[in-house]
């Protein structure tokens, strides 16, 4: 089974690079400037769960791909996935299946339109990584899970092989028979904890220090009903684990979404505060905390934006 991985950053590269520990048969397709750092210092990365060095990792650009691949993993951030599709494209075939790893769900629309809802599966993962300037993968925290389904649950045959091969890397595999569920279930996680991270432009311990927890707390079940008329209702024990992150005290959490605002980067608001706030539609009233953290992350954007264009 052949694996391309779209990417070699903090999450492909992760993934990738233990399904290459494994054995699997993977290439990265990568950038220019990627595929420069590769050839240099190879595939690194620092973890917990222990470290892989790859001198020599299999690579690949755009212009180069000469076939179909029988599994696309795709990891990029959400706002590149339109490019990221036509730099890939080569690769699909009649039989290719992709997973991709994005946040929200509008990226199954875009998928499906571009290369058939048949070749798309359902999948989410769970890790927080980051590249560091050299290039090396630093895995963060004790979360390393990569779940795939089908996603009108049928169990295929397809997707319990790729698991397969999948279980074999150091990484914690899940071949969902709810996939959809899961998927919302870690979009309106992701929402309530980046949008309050956004809002209050803090970490979770330092919202619970000064008496706001509530707020937090609020927004997931705003984005919880949201997910509920969608017919998506978050299961009692995932709410659970939701709430007792929103309001654990002294946690460092922060999310993606405040990180790349501190560093001035783009960030993926639009698909996972935006998106949820548009499927909720006539739902909320105007003093929603997710329509108020909704503004707050647009008008960032609205403020880099205008900074690029003076710079």
């Amino acid at each position: 089974m052949r694996f391309l991985v779209v990417g070699a950053g903090a999450v492909g590269g992760y993934f990738g690079a233990r399904l290459v520990e494994s054995g699997a048969d993977v290439t990265f397709l990568v950038r220019p400037g990627r595929a420069a750092q590769l050839r240099k210092a190879g595939l690194n990365v620092r973890s917990t769960h222990g470290d892989v060095s790859l001198t020599a990792p299999q690579h690949v650009m755009s212009a180069d791909i000469s076939g179909p691949y029988d599994v696309i993993i795709v990891g990029c951030k959400a706002y590149d996935l339109p490019a990221t599709m036509e730099s890939f494209a080569p690769a699909v075939g009649e039989r290719t299946a992709i997973v991709p790893l994005l946040n929200g769900m509008r990226h199954l629309t875009l998928l499906g339109e571009r290369f058939g809802d048949a070749r798309v599966l359902g999948g989410l993962c769970m890790i927080s990584a980051t590249l560091d300037a050299a290039g090396t993968i630093l895995h963060v925290n004790d979360l390393h899970t990569l779940v795939l389904g089908d996603r009108d649950g049928s169990q295929s045959a397809r997707v319990a092989g790729i698991g397969r091969v999948l279980a074999r890397a150091k990484f914690e595999t899940q071949v969902s028979a709810a996939i959809l569920q899961e998927m919302w279930e870690k979009w309106i996680f992701i929402a309530a904890v980046g949008g309050i991270n956004v809002l209050m432009r803090a970490s979770i311990g330092d919202i619970v220090a000064v008496g706001v927890s509530d707020l937090g707390t609020h927004l997931y079940a705003e984005c919880a009903a949201i997910a509920t008329h969608h017919g998506f209702p978050p299961r009692d024990a995932v709410r659970e684990r939701a709430q007792g992150v929103l309001t654990a005290q002294g946690s460092p959490l922060t999310a993606s979404l405040l990180r790349d605002m501190e560093r001035g980067a783009p960030t993926e608001s639009e698909h996972i505060l935006g998106d949820l706030l548009e499927s909720g539609a006539g739902m909320l009233d105007a003093r929603s905390v997710l329509r108020i953290a909704t503004a707050h992350a647009r008008a960032y954007e609205v403020r880099r934006a205008r900074k690029g264009t003076s710079a």
